[in-house]
């Protein structure tokens, strides 16, 4: 990306940097990442009333919903094309539900020790839906153990990345979550953009 030109190429860039290239790639795309959004909470929320349905829809969604703004960041999905992207996950259907539901699993698990190790371990999974999408030779479980070893020593630097998007994340709260529709594809750009920096580096 040309905001990382100048950047060690053996090093991750900072993360204000991370979030200028994802505010950067959104310039002449905001409609569609929010209109994407829109509708993905949409089902989101619908399904959620369904406890089955939560899992079989949503788990899975959600990893098409990340798969689709790692797409648009690598420019392979333009304009309204993003807004259906994510529904492309029911095409490896199989697959994205079982990779989800494990990530999902294991998180849970974790937090019944405590929620810091959830929390943290969460962390450890973030990567799994690129890694699931990039590497179709991979099982779930070797996508799940690629993404920990991916984050090994990146945890608190994904944690922070986060932590920069409280702001808009409290305006979100403040606007009836109005603002999130802004919010959430922002966050999710730079989650991919951050994806793409530590792939380069190498895997641990």
């Amino acid at each position: 990306m040309e905001e990382f030109s100048t950047i060690n190429p053996g090093t991750m860039p900072e993360n204000r940097q991370i979030r200028h290239a994802a505010h950067e790639r959104l310039k002449g795309n905001w409609l569609y990442a929010v209109l994407c959004t829109l509708l993905f909470c949409a089902i989101e929320t619908m399904a959620g009333t369904i406890p089955l349905a939560g899992l079989l829809v949503v788990c899975p969604l959600g990893f098409g919903f990340s798969i689709a703004f790692l797409q648009f960041v690598r420019g392979e999905v333009e304009g309204d094309d993003l807004v259906t992207r994510p529904f492309a996950v029911f095409s490896r259907y199989g697959r994205m539900l079982g990779a989800s539901l494990l990530v999902v699993v294991l998180t849970f698990l974790w937090s019944l020790l405590l929620v810091v190790p959830g929390i943290v371990m969460g962390y450890a999974y973030r990567l799994t839906p690129y890694i699931a999408h990039d590497h179709p030779e991979l099982s779930e479980f070797e996508c799940v153990r690629r993404s920990k070893q991916m984050m090994r020593g990146y945890k608190w630097k994904l944690f922070l990345l986060d932590l920069g998007f409280i702001g808009w994340i409290l305006l979100g709260m403040v606007t009836m979550g109005v603002a999130l529709l802004w919010v959430v594809p922002y966050m999710e750009t730079a989650h991919a953009t951050f994806y793409e920096r530590r792939k380069s580096l190498g895997t641990a």
